[in-house]
């Protein structure tokens, strides 16, 4: 069985959009969306300046993170080795785009469903090339099979030297370059400056009317400069660098926004309010325990709803999110995901059920399976981001951590408000536990910072939080609102004040989700 792979020969490609119109024509790509285009790129200062031409599109990689993160095999590695897809299987829940470092993928605007460059499969059985290598007037685009020594490609590749992008991701792409150029391969090398045809598609986290910044200054300016390798240029003059953008792919929006922020931030009530339970047990009287146990876990199981309704309304294919529980890909989290949820929510409402009933040995059977249920509800996200091999700030270890934190504070949170509610006199001990919660929520926010993954596209997404465009939601937001004030309103006895660092907890709390599912979505990929 052959193993199919891309190779572009720079030296010969004169930018013609030749494979652009050709695979639009055999595809029938809608307009707005793409899955080969040529990036164009600028060095120098008149008149010693250059243009250089880079194609792109999927790498039909070895090791393809798409693959793994789709919960229900929409898309697969063939035997021959190109990743293929069935849009008939999609949900549409936009993981993959997220997974992929190349941005190879899109979602169709007429089928609502992801699709790329499939290598023109429907050709490929009838031995013939991929519409883009048929039309390229100078046989810059070469495919082949990579096993087979006497193949143009493998002839190609052992005779020159090639590049592949982002080797550091350990994907094993099988999309070569000849003479590629680092400032057309890596975006954070390129400077944005808005003075061309598209070219602002590149600059991160900023308003169309918003200056355009240069992009190797900002990775600068987020302490990459010392560590980062000077760009090279494989054998150009390197008296033409530093590069600019002259003409890209359309700015790319970001694929996940208020609904996976808002599935975040609710899926982390729900996972809290019922671990409060378990630290009203430890931390408050008998009394107050026994009051306080169905109302927190009534809230756990509203919560939990919600984030299952925000999880199926972002979906592009709401119909079909049960193909997530019945056609599940297991290697993805969001299919693991989504069976803790389920298994949570049953829990969940059978302790409810029992614990309304006064059943007492089989509620006490029920919580500890609930507790741990809900310590993965409030965690397993964080692997399922990690997954999402594009986005490098996802890749921190200290995420679950993170989510983790969250789970607690919101916990804090909703036993406080509760209390106030079902038992005034006893919230001592559900302000000692949301100030301790607090904390750590603080400190594990300082550590993730600390220990970002040493990227650029982590570092520019870091200079992004705390800095413009969204360090004032920040600072003001996420560390003032959501962590300093609720400290200081917790010193006192009022009331009224330990209701109020309650809900700034919980805004705090989704400020910062909102800031770390954005941030790294405004860096780009290509």
């Amino acid at each position: 069985m052959p193993t199919f792979g891309f190779l572009i020969d720079n030296r010969k490609c004169i930018g013609c959009h030749a494979c652009t119109v050709a695979c639009k024509s055999e595809h029938e790509v809608p307009i707005g969306v793409d899955r080969t285009w040529v990036k164009y790129i600028e060095k120098g200062t008149f008149p010693n300046t250059r243009r250089l031409f880079t194609v792109m599109r999927c790498n039909h990689c070895d090791w393809a993170p798409c693959v793994t993160i789709c919960p229900v095999t929409a898309l697969y590695r063939r035997d021959d080795g190109v990743i293929d897809f069935n849009s008939d299987r999609c949900i549409g829940c936009k993981a993959c785009l997220q997974a992929c470092p190349y941005d190879a993928l899109y979602i169709d605007p007429v089928t609502d469903t992801a699709a790329k460059c499939n290598f023109c499969t429907h050709r490929l059985e009838q031995n013939l090339e991929p519409s883009c290598v048929v039309v390229c007037p100078e046989r810059a685009i070469v495919c082949g099979d990579l096993d087979d020594p006497n193949s143009e490609i493998s002839r190609l590749t052992q005779r020159h030297p090639v590049q592949v992008r982002k080797p550091e991701k350990g994907t094993r792409p099988k999309l070569f370059y000849i003479d590629a150029d680092e400032a057309s391969l890596v975006p954070s090398r390129t400077a944005a400056d808005g003075q061309y045809v598209w070219s602002d598609g590149g600059v991160a986290g900023v308003e169309s009317s918003s200056p355009q910044p240069n992009l190797i200054t900002a990775m600068d300016t987020a302490g990459g400069s010392k560590t980062r390798p000077q760009p090279t240029d494989s054998g150009n003059d390197h008296t033409l660098a530093p590069a600019r953008r002259a003409y890209d792919v359309r700015p790319r929006p970001e694929l996940w926004g208020w609904a996976v922020v808002g599935y975040i931030w609710a899926k982390s009530i729900a996972a809290g309010s019922f671990l409060a339970v378990l630290a009203v047990r430890l931390m408050a009287d008998l009394g107050s325990a026994s009051r306080l146990a169905l109302p927190l876990g009534c809230l756990a199981l509203l919560f939990l709803i919600v984030t299952l309704v925000l999880l199926v309304a972002d979906l592009k294919q709401p119909k079909r999110f049960l193909f997530v529980l019945l056609r599940p890909q297991w290697k993805s989290w969001l299919v693991r995901g989504a069976y803790i949820l389920v298994g949570y929510s049953i829990v969940l409402v059978l302790w409810i059920a029992a614990s309304a009933a006064d059943w007492s040995a089989a509620a006490e059977i029920l919580f500890w399976p609930g507790v741990v249920l809900a310590v993965l509800a409030a965690v397993y996200t964080a692997f399922l981001l990690a997954q999402a091999k594009g986005r490098d700030l996802w890749q921190n270890a200290l995420l679950s951590v993170h989510l983790l934190a969250h789970a607690v504070v919101a916990g804090g949170a909703v036993w406080l408000l509760t209390a106030l509610v079902v038992a005034p006199p006893s919230t001592f001990a559900a302000r000692m536990f949301m100030a301790i919660t607090v904390v750590f929520s603080l400190l594990a926010l300082l550590g993730e910072l600390a220990t970002a993954p040493p990227t650029d596209d982590a570092r520019l997404a870091i200079r992004m939080i705390v800095g413009r465009p969204m360090g004032m939601w920040f600072w003001a937001g996420g560390i003032g609102a959501g962590h300093i004030a609720p400290l200081v309103l917790l010193l006192t006895i009022d009331s009224l004040a330990s209701g109020a660092a309650a809900l700034l907890a919980l805004f705090g709390m989704g400020v910062i989700e909102r800031l770390w599912i954005l941030a790294p979505q405004r860096v780009p990929l290509s």
